[in-house]
């Protein structure tokens, strides 16, 4: 029988937790096929910067973005 989990658990990140946030440098406002699976309830930030000039100041603001998130986990208010 094919669930969700046997679906999660074929995969090449089966041992490791779903990303909380992901980053998409460039201000592309995609994902390009990146972690589909496992994005379904992850926060997306698009920075403008290229992934080259990423600072660990860029990387601040991404965490402080973050923690002002109110994460509904697909949720609707």
């Amino acid at each position: 029988q094919i669930t969700e989990q046997t679906i999660a658990g074929a995969l090449d990140t089966a041992a490791y937790p779903d990303p909380d946030l992901i980053v998409r440098t460039s201000g592309e406002q995609r994902l390009s096929n990146f972690l589909l699976w496992q994005a379904s309830y992850a926060e997306l930030w698009f920075p403008e910067v290229l992934w080259p000039d990423f600072t660990e100041a860029d990387f601040d603001r991404a965490m402080e973005e973050y923690a002002r998130r109110d994460r509904r986990f697909g949720l609707v208010k």
